[in-house]
């Protein structure tokens, strides 16, 4: 399926958050997937108006202030094992039953807080993970604040589950689709790294550059929306080699769109990073996510 120009736009922009992109680096990007010149100068002037972009001198955008704190949540990607400590049995839970739910926006703010942090419903209004991430709970309430979730809700840890809740609580996740994905999608990153290491087939440098921001893209926004579970929920060692293969990955698309743009735009990229991979969406009910054309596209590396 075709991509829409503005998530498209957002993946460039918040994949080189310390950066601009011209316009003529967003209209080369987005012809790789058949997006006409209008639709992307429309999508242009769109997130302008919405404030998750905004126009310098002439043909220049940068990230606005409506995409800065999840830009700065998404981006941390790569260190992701470092957000992560050794699990007590201990549960962090937010309670948002006294938040309104009339108000589509803010719900969707909400929801997206909750499912980019782990968090899954146990008991109506309950949400919950364990407290296996670097900072403990005072760290996700600030993450979750910033995230959009209403001051209203409560977040605390939570201890001594009885047995049928806590069983409950350790299969909201599907650890063994996690697991999956973690090989599956790894073996896909290296197959293709090795296929272009060897230039077995040759690929144009277009198309590798549209393969590898469609690799990448489910790749990291799989990454993003890990629960980062602790084990015995999940194989943490599959984890830890995903993610060692998704920055290996990464650092290739990175060479890989840096040429495209270079020869695209007649040698005007200026040398910082011009490579973007994904728009996450909200994940399933196993932590993997589905089409970002389902959700917002404030989200991306």
């Amino acid at each position: 399926m075709k991509p829409e120009a503005r998530h498209l736009v957002l993946n460039l922009l918040l994949g080189i958050a310390h950066r601009r992109l011209s316009a003529r680096e967003a209209v080369a990007s987005c012809a790789l997937f058949g997006i006409r010149q209008n639709n992307v100068r429309v999508a242009l002037a769109r997130l302008a108006a919405s404030g998750m972009i905004e126009p310098l001198e002439r043909g220049q955008y940068r990230l606005g202030p409506k995409a800065a704190g999840l830009a700065g949540d998404v981006s941390s990607w790569r260190d992701v094992e470092s957000r992560v400590r050794d699990w007590d049995g201990g549960w962090i839970a937010v309670h948002v039953g006294a938040l309104p739910r009339s108000d589509r926006a803010l719900r969707r703010a909400r929801e997206r807080a909750l499912a980019l942090l782990g968090l899954r419903e146990l008991d109506r209004g309950l949400f919950v993970r364990p407290d296996n991430l670097a900072g403990g709970v005072d760290a996700l309430r600030d993450r979750l604040a910033r995230l959009g979730l209403g001051a209203e809700a409560a977040v605390f840890v939570a201890r001594s589950f009885d047995d049928e809740r806590r069983r409950r609580a350790e299969r909201l996740w599907d650890g063994a689709s996690l697991d999956r994905g973690y090989r599956e999608t790894r073996a896909t990153l290296e197959g293709w790294l090795s296929r272009w290491s060897a230039g077995t087939p040759p690929l144009p440098i277009e198309a590798a550059a549209r393969e590898s921001f469609v690799l990448g893209n489910d790749a990291i926004r799989q990454l993003v929306f890990d629960p980062l579970l602790p084990a015995p929920l999940v194989d943490v060692d599959a984890r830890r080699a995903f993610v060692d293969a998704v920055r290996r990955f990464d650092g290739v698309g990175h060479s890989i769109w840096r040429r495209f743009l270079l020869g695209a735009t007649g040698g005007l990229v200026r040398p910082q990073r011009a490579h973007a991979f994904s728009t996450p969406a909200a994940p399933s009910r196993a932590g993997r996510s589905s089409d970002p054309s389902l959700s917002h596209p404030e989200t991306s590396r």
